[in-house]
């Protein structure tokens, strides 16, 4: 199957049976989504969403965050992982954010990725939800699915995998083909054993193809 067969396959299969797609944290404004996106590097959505409520309660903007230190917003998210170094991210990120921006989350990715704790990922993450833009972040879900898939090739690290699939997938629909990919690996293409069988993409998988189907065969 060639490449944009497989490409092609996918993209229509997505879009008659998930034509919603969207992010599972739970945000109000763009402030919100930035700290939840840092509170959710090698943490779970659902973690993150029983951790917010209580953060935005007392930290309900970044001019409020912003005077906290670390050791203030720690008790907040203790059971989030890395609380330690995410504490020290959120309150320099806030501080930045007021003092260089007014207290609001730039648009510009260059200009987010900036703030402590802001990646490549998280800011791709952020312009994509908030302002549609035209980015695949790439995180451990969407890297694990596309190789499987075969969308991506010898891919070796996330940024890699990005290149391919916004060099596949037309532009107008990378915001949205980002939580295609993650739903499908968070709750179908899972990375221990894969719901094959619940899976309605087999028939453009490279992994079903050369594993699940070859072995039935035998």
């Amino acid at each position: 199957m060639t490449t944009k067969a497989r490409y092609a396959g996918v993209i229509e299969w997505f879009q008659s049976h998930m034509p919603v797609a969207e992010s599972e944290l739970h945000y109000g404004n763009p402030y919100e989504l930035l700290v939840s996106v840092i509170l959710s590097a090698q943490c779970t959505d659902k973690r993150v969403n029983i951790t917010t409520p209580a953060l935005f309660a007392a930290f309900p903007t970044p001019q409020a965050m912003a005077q906290a230190t670390p050791e203030e917003i720690y008790p907040y998210i203790k059971s989030i992982s890395y609380p330690n170094n995410k504490a020290r991210n959120l309150a320099g990120m806030a501080r930045m954010l007021c003092e260089e921006f007014g207290g609001e989350v730039p648009s510009d990715l260059d200009q987010l990725r900036r703030l402590p704790g802001v990646g490549r990922k998280t800011a791709n993450v952020v312009g994509a939800v908030i302002w549609q833009k035209e980015v695949m972040p790439v995180d451990t879900h969407v890297f694990r699915v596309s190789a499987r898939i075969g969308l991506s090739r010898n891919a070796k690290t996330p940024l890699q995998t990005e290149l391919q699939l916004e060099k596949n997938i037309p532009s107008h629909l990378l915001p949205l083909a980002h939580h295609w990919l993650i739903l499908h690996g968070r709750y179908v293409c899972v990375a221990r054993a894969p719901k094959c069988g619940e899976c309605g993409l087999t028939p453009w998988c490279k992994y079903y193809a050369e594993t699940v189907a070859k072995a039935a065969a035998k």
